[in-house]
């Protein structure tokens, strides 16, 4: 089976734990950098990755990466790619990417550059001089950092937080990948009781449930290297056979939400269902101030905050609440994403540790509490 180099981006701040997922899946020759996770393996793994990873952004294959300050070099490069092998004569092969601190900063420019040097690598080989993209689409990315230049195949199509099961939002949902994140960083696992008090649309809750009982997150969905004729599509056929005989049944693991919004709650629950977690996930409609804990639960969410859903002295006046109702300790842990910098002041306590994450392009802390 070909070996191919593998790229999976992730949220700055998740890199770590997207490492750990790609070495279970069986990922070889795995190095991590700001943002992304890079390793080795076949077809398989390939198939793998897009359907299991859970904080993976997409899944990349690596053709090729080099220096280039001139568009003769540019061209050249992406000419020295076998693009042949993975796309066929009437494929499509759109070109995206972005340039960072690189002589060659023009984006427009750099496209046409490498859709250029491809169809010449193509027409060489084919014996073609014009070709029709009616075919399996191919997304090329780029990327040009500093000079050096790296060159993608995009395997996924739409990105991997597309679970299939968020078909509805409320206004202020929190990417599914970056909840996958946060719920490996507090552990949860089958057997645990997760308690959202902030539910929005349920993604804590859902991507705990997917997590506590090993379902793949990508299994409700389809991804753009199926319909490529260089890909066997019985890989992709026994990939998802082997991560649904992988499921299991959680060990007792239980999901409540709560929400002051009743449109919230009925979304959430929707969700759930949609998801395939609905009998492990109980939605309420309630206020903060209304919550009980019971030892052993972990608290994970995502509270309004200033420049999200609240002015800024409600967000404050909320986290003081939340710090009296939650009394985080070794008993009743709490994972709190929080874009205000000065969240512990009015929460009432310093978090054990903290990790610099992004919601979109905000940047946030998570504050832990386990002590």
């Amino acid at each position: 089976m070909k070996r191919m180099k593998i790229c999976c981006p992730c949220i700055f701040g998740l890199e770590s734990v997207l490492k750990f997922e790609v070495s279970r899946i069986g990922g070889e020759n795995i190095t991590v950098s700001d943002g992304k996770v890079v390793f080795e393996g076949g077809e398989d793994i390939l198939a793998r990755a897009n359907i299991c990873l859970s904080t993976a952004e997409r899944v990349l294959i690596m053709l090729g990466e080099f220096r280039a300050v001139t568009f003769e070099q540019l061209f050249q490069g992406v000419k020295d790619i076998p693009w042949e092998e993975y796309i066929g004569k009437k494929d499509a092969f759109p070109v995206k990417g972005h340039s960072l601190d690189s002589k060659l900063h023009s984006v427009p420019d750099c496209q046409s550059i490498i859709k250029k040097a491809a169809v010449t690598r193509l027409s060489d080989k084919y014996g073609l001089s014009w070709f029709e993209e009616t075919g399996a689409l191919h997304r090329i990315q780029f990327t040009a950092l500093r000079d050096v230049f790296s060159i993608y195949l995009d395997t996924t199509g739409d990105g991997l937080h597309k679970r299939g099961y968020r078909r509805d939002a409320n206004s202020a949902p929190i990417k599914e990948t970056l909840a996958a994140g946060i719920i490996d960083l507090a552990r949860v696992k089958n057997g645990a009781r997760l308690v959202d008090p902030f539910c929005g649309s349920g993604t804590f809750l859902i991507e705990s449930a997917l997590r506590a009982t090993n379902t793949a997150p990508g299994l409700k969905r389809r991804f753009s290297a199926e319909e490529w004729g260089c890909f066997s599509r019985g890989i992709w056929d026994e990939e998802r056979r082997r991560a649904k005989e992988n499921i299991t049944d959680g060990g007792g693991f239980s999901a409540q939400g709560y929400d002051i919004d009743p449109e919230c709650v009925t979304l959430a629950k929707g969700n759930a269902v949609k998801a395939g977690v609905g009998a492990a996930v109980s939605v309420s409609q309630a206020d903060i101030r209304d919550l009980r804990r019971t030892d052993g639960s972990i608290v994970i969410c995502n509270p309004p905050y200033g420049e999200r859903m609240l002015d800024i002295a409600a967000a404050e006046e909320l986290y003081r609440i939340m710090g009296q109702v939650l009394a985080p300790d070794s008993a009743h842990p709490c994972y709190i994403i929080s874009a205000d910098e000065e969240f512990e002041k009015y929460f009432g306590k310093k978090a054990d540790k903290r990790r610099k994450l992004y919601n979109g392009m905000l940047k946030c802390q998570l504050f832990m509490y386990f002590r």
